[in-house]
């Protein structure tokens, strides 16, 4: 009989897991980790057709600071887990060179995800948003017509997410992030004004109202987060949901095949550059999201690596 592996060996405190967070911590070997993951990253993308450097290039004006600076909440505090080196940047994602390279890196990720696939970067890109999108299509509510994307970094997920929407009715949708250097660039290339808002705040303190939201998103967010701050942001969302809202969340699989057996070099290289992976694999978001008041969650494996959970606050 086959028993399904809960999560990968290389993530929490098994020994393999171990031997890798110490060649991790051994300075000389994460300087070469982390070179080695933007190669990886950046090989994949433009081998594919992806114009890495020339998007960050295009990216890199007078009128995109100018942005920085009216995006930019003076009121935030950093919390101390977002401010640890992760995604191969020394500075997390509170620089350019981060914002400039994530749609690419984005692109090159849902490339991987169906490796054996005559696919296009655009056409990966699209088979994933639209993985979620079916998900939540047949758990989310029937109305729908507002929408907040937590962690919305350059605003992909979020114009994905509000255009699928708006094909059925009006919507208003809001991107979130801790960034303001993502954030601006994800109004730079929201081109059409089409998100009502890209707010500078954290996902476990959102300063909206409560009650004020049909679907809050978390797409490809909390493999980022140690599980206090994830349980925190469960609960924020909960408060601003209205009743019968959905949280829907959508990341690494721990129970995938794909994401079990990834060879040494690859999970080695993934867990240099995240380093709350192995909270992430050991963290129960299913039983978390129920703590935090949510209905039981659905949880269905959308893509070969990526699992999609639906929580719903009772209408009751």
């Amino acid at each position: 009989m086959t028993t399904t592996k809960l999560k990968p060996d290389w993530a929490g405190d098994d020994l393999l897991s171990r031997l890798v967070n110490r060649a991790i911590h051994t300075p000389a070997l994460y300087a070469l980790m982390k070179r080695q993951a933007r190669q990886v990253l950046i090989k994949t993308a433009e081998k594919n057709g992806v114009p890495w450097r020339q998007t960050c290039a295009e990216l890199d004006t007078p009128e995109m600071r100018q942005r920085l600076e009216a995006l930019t909440n003076p009121t935030v505090v950093y919390p101390d887990y977002y401010q640890v080196p992760f995604h191969a940047y020394s500075e997390g994602n509170l620089c350019w060179q981060a914002a400039f390279e994530a749609a690419p890196a984005t692109y090159a990720m849902a490339l991987r995800v169906w490796p054996q696939d005559d696919l296009s970067w655009q056409e990966a890109q699209a088979r994933l948003r639209q993985s979620f999108l079916t998900v939540l299509d047949q758990h989310g509510p029937a109305q729908v017509h507002d929408i907040l994307d937590l962690g919305c970094s350059v605003g992909i997920s979020t114009l994905s997410l509000h255009r699928h929407y708006a094909q059925r009715n009006p919507v208003r949708t809001v991107g979130l992030d801790l960034s303001p250097y993502m954030l601006a660039v994800a109004q730079a290339q929201d081109t059409q004004g089409e998100i009502a808002q890209w707010v500078h705040a954290a996902a476990e303190s959102t300063g909206f109202a409560e009650a004020c939201f049909d679907v809050v998103t978390m797409q490809f967010v909390a493999h980022e987060l140690p599980r206090a701050a994830t349980q925190a942001i469960f609960a924020e969302a909960w408060r601003v949901l209205r009743p019968g809202g959905v949280l829907a969340i959508v990341d690494n699989n721990p129970q995938s095949p794909v994401i079990q057996s990834l060879p040494p070099v690859l999970f080695t290289l993934m867990k240099s550059t995240e380093p709350w992976s192995d909270d992430y694999y050991t963290f129960g978001l299913e039983t978390a999201l129920s703590e935090a008041g949510f209905e039981p969650p659905m949880t269905v494996p959308s893509d070969p690596r990526h699992r999609t959970l639906v929580a719903r606050k009772s209408a009751r």
